[in-house]
């Protein structure tokens, strides 16, 4: 979990990198290829027997995949590793809050609440747009784990992700190519987008699957509140980007909310 976690946040500090060449739709295009190379390979969708019920959710996936790296990678571009990562992850939350009526989860949701509303209080310097980048992408997360189960349900393995990784790869390549002749890519800076494909796409799934395995899904669940706090030491290690308290006070109140809210849960 340890390494699952810091390898898709190395990976998304890395990507950024590749900024100033691809940009953040670049990367996420090479992002979304590699991808899709992994989970065709350990998928291995049957997409001739898919029938339309099946389609529609894999098709909707394959949009809220793409919008979801595009939007979060646009984020931190705008505002930082660890504030994009923190608003993200306010999907999860409010689908793991909305499924009950109980007043523990009442009290997570006026904590996330305060903590948003410290990390997007007005100043001069607020950067809104990156703000709202960062929700979107929370809501797309919260939609990317409601279409998840609706695939799961109808299409056997990983044979639904995959055939998502493939449609959203597709609708990404004329955008690489058109990045690609815009912006020739330095070695670099292809290697920071390759980088960034494996370390936040291939390796998160590879080890997620196997550490499933073993733990049980609220503790799982349970450790991936903590990734905020991955995002904003990694950032500020690897990008040299600093977060005063009141930023720290936000992301603490938000990985809090989702740590009593799967405790609870768990109790």
């Amino acid at each position: 979990m340890v390494g699952s976690g810091l390898s898709n946040q190395v990976g998304a500090a890395i990507g950024s990198l590749a900024f100033p060449v691809f940009g953040p739709v670049g990367v996420v295009a090479v992002r979304q290829y590699v991808a899709a190379f992994v989970l065709l390979a350990v998928g291995r969708p049957r997409l001739r027997s898919f029938t339309w019920r099946q389609w529609w959710p894999v098709l909707l996936l394959a949009l809220v995949f793409g919008t979801m790296n595009l939007s979060l990678y646009s984020a931190i571009d705008r505002i930082g590793l660890g504030l994009a990562v923190t608003l993200e992850f306010l999907g999860p939350l409010t689908i793991a809050l909305a499924a009950t009526r109980r007043r523990v989860d009442a009290c997570c949701a006026l904590i996330a609440t305060a903590g948003v509303v410290v990390l997007m209080r007005p100043q001069p310097s607020t950067d809104y747009a990156g703000m709202c980048l960062g929700l979107l992408a929370a809501g797309c997360w919260a939609s990317y784990i409601l279409l998840n189960g609706t695939v799961g349900r109808r299409i056997p393995g990983a044979q639904g992700s995959a055939a998502a990784a493939a449609v959203s790869a597709m609708v990404f390549l004329p955008v690489g190519v058109a990045v690609a002749v815009q912006h020739p890519p330095t070695p670099k800076a292809a290697a920071c987008a390759i980088a960034a494909g494996l370390l936040s796409s291939a390796v998160p799934y590879l080890a997620d699957l196997f550490t499933l395995r073993r733990v049980s899904a609220p503790a799982f669940g349970l450790f991936m509140s903590v990734n905020p706090v991955l995002a904003a030491v990694v950032g500020r290690l690897l990008l040299g980007q600093h977060l005063g308290w009141t930023a720290w006070a936000g992301i603490g109140a938000v990985v809090t909310a989702n740590t009593v809210g799967i405790a609870a849960r768990r109790g």
